[in-house]
């Protein structure tokens, strides 16, 4: 599996915990040069310390913070000279009835779910133009593909993040640069921790309890579609617990 891996320099948003977590350790063990953020650096650190990468592989980065995410991807250019993938993973899932009005909870999706998937595009995208090569992994959802009650405004966010990456896979063509969407379903993570609404968290809780498998099936999914020869570009990767029917 480690095959066009090992050597590569990738830069892993929300990498503290779950799938992101997971994906640094899939890609460190194949062998990959790691720069990772997240908002959490202590447990960055201790990440960063477990996969024996250097102390400046563990930067502080809110996706929210444009000027953030371009230290976190300059400072891979600049250790390793180059960037071959990023990321972009880090996102926040608030379920609610839009009737609540969860206005605060809609801004925190929409900074991080979207503008944070654009944040990452915009760091990356010149070095990667410049290099003629590269490789940017937007994580998307089910959820950007099936609309249900109490999650809207998350479903609408998932949804932009596969429309920009479309758009981005055809403007990247004549630079020679890799695009893939990878929407999981229910995966053991902190998502439903984000949600705010305690009626709401209650059922996502059962459903992932019920349902969610570990972080490793999306790092293998992030393997596979890194691993891929140079002239093929894995776009789209839908997947779900086998037991999972929406």
């Amino acid at each position: 599996m480690s095959e066009n891996i090992a050597g590569k320099v990738i830069v892993i948003t929300g990498a503290s915990s779950g799938l992101g977590q997971a994906a640094a350790r899939r890609l460190g063990a194949d062998g990959a040069k790691l720069m990772l953020g997240a908002r959490r650096v202590d447990r960055l650190k201790a990440l960063a310390a477990e996969l024996d990468l250097p102390e400046e592989a563990a930067v502080e980065t809110d996706v929210t913070d444009a000027q953030q995410i371009n230290a976190l991807v300059n400072g891979a250019v600049k250790t390793h000279g180059r960037i071959d993938v990023i990321i972009n993973n880090a996102g926040l899932m608030p379920h609610s009835p839009l009737e609540r009005g969860k206005i605060e909870d809609w801004d925190r999706m929409i900074d991080v779910n979207i503008k944070g998937v654009l944040y990452g595009i915009a760091a990356a995208l010149p070095h990667m133009t410049r290099q003629k090569s590269g490789h940017i992994i937007n994580v998307s959802s089910v959820a950007g593909h099936k609309v249900g009650k109490n999650n809207a405004v998350y479903c609408a966010t998932k949804t932009a993040v596969r429309v920009l990456s479309e758009g981005l896979r055809q403007e990247v063509k004549p630079h020679n640069i890799r695009t893939t969407i990878i929407s999981p379903g229910a995966v053991q993570s902190e998502l439903p921790q984000s949600v705010t609404e305690a009626d709401v968290a209650a059922g996502i809780a059962d459903f992932y309890e019920k349902f969610a498998i570990p972080p490793d099936s999306f790092a293998r999914m992030v393997a596979f579609a890194v691993q891929q020869p140079e002239d093929v570009d894995v776009n789209e990767i839908l997947f779900r617990p086998t037991a999972q029917e929406l």
